[in-house]
């Protein structure tokens, strides 16, 4: 009677240790999407935002989320390295909407005995403001849709800063379709032109971009693996970058990405890199 006593809690306990393992492991994805998405309104799907370009906030994004990026990259040119940099703000107002600025600074290295005025000087690249609003969310279909726009007021190179201070401008609408298949597969498409005027000769350039990424998220984590294929066309030129990416999540509200970059058919760029540290203020634990 004894040994039944003592026996049998222990099966019971080895069974259900079991089956939570069970559950866990075949329903962990599933459970993170909920937690994620958690039927709150307005609806929102969990997608695998590729890390080099980057989306103005989250597609469905509510009232209230807000993020703090900071990016740093090299880039081996055949005469020169660039190394650029970003630090970036980006918020909700209001349910759907995403608003962001950016600073991206870029400076650079001679390489091969380069001679220093055949490198391009020192910059603040540009002041950038973006919006984007997501205005298709389906939870039954996984899928998101954003329209957005990002205006970037070009400034002149520290050899010429303040002459003058602003020298062009870029307008750049674009469209985002994010799609995820089952529970761990993502595939997203960010598209739109790029039109530059210069203020001093009022002339306009426009270029293409069409970007498309794919990514696999780790089960039950922030984490994920993927690549990118930036594309871009401009006057009869094709240029194509394949940015290999992987994202892990250091604290529940920090997360680090890391980027290669391999160009397929660009002139005067071999390899890069890119790491961009992502702080989410106020994120909640799940």
């Amino acid at each position: 009677m004894k040994i039944k006593t003592v026996i049998l809690p222990i099966l019971v306990l080895a069974s259900s240790t079991y089956s939570i393992a069970q559950i866990t492991k075949s329903e962990k994805d599933s459970l993170y999407i909920q937690h994620v998405e958690d039927h709150k309104e307005p609806h929102k799907v969990l997608h695998a935002e590729p890390l080099y370009i980057d989306l103005i906030r989250d597609l469905g994004a509510r009232k209230g989320e807000k993020e703090w990026n900071i990016g740093l990259g090299l880039t081996d040119n055949l005469k020169f390295d660039s190394y650029e940099a970003l630090i970036e703000y980006e918020w909700a107002p209001i349910d759907r909407l995403g608003l962001e600025i950016e600073l991206p600074f870029t400076l650079y290295s001679a390489v091969n005995g380069t001679a220093r005025d055949s490198v391009p000087s020192n910059q603040l690249n540009s002041i950038k403001m973006a919006i984007q609003w997501s205005f298709f969310v389906s939870e039954p279909m996984a899928t998101s849709m954003a329209l957005g726009y990002i205006n970037e007021f070009e400034l002149s190179d520290f050899r010429n800063f303040g002459r003058p201070f602003i020298k062009g401008n870029v307008y750049n609408p674009f469209l985002v379709i994010a799609k995820r298949w089952g529970t761990n597969f993502h595939s997203l498409l960010y598209t739109g032109p790029m039109i530059e005027q210069d203020f001093s000769t009022s002339k306009f350039h426009m270029a293409y971009d069409a970007n498309t990424s794919f990514h696999y998220m780790i089960s039950g984590t922030r984490n994920f693996i993927g690549v990118e294929f930036n594309k871009t066309f401009a006057s009869g030129d094709f240029d194509m970058t394949l940015r290999p990416q992987m994202r892990l999540g250091i604290a529940d509200n920090l997360l680090l990405g890391i980027v290669g970059g391999i160009p397929v058919s660009r002139e005067n760029q071999r390899l890069s890199s890119f790491i961009r540290l992502i702080w989410e203020p106020g994120h909640k634990k799940h």
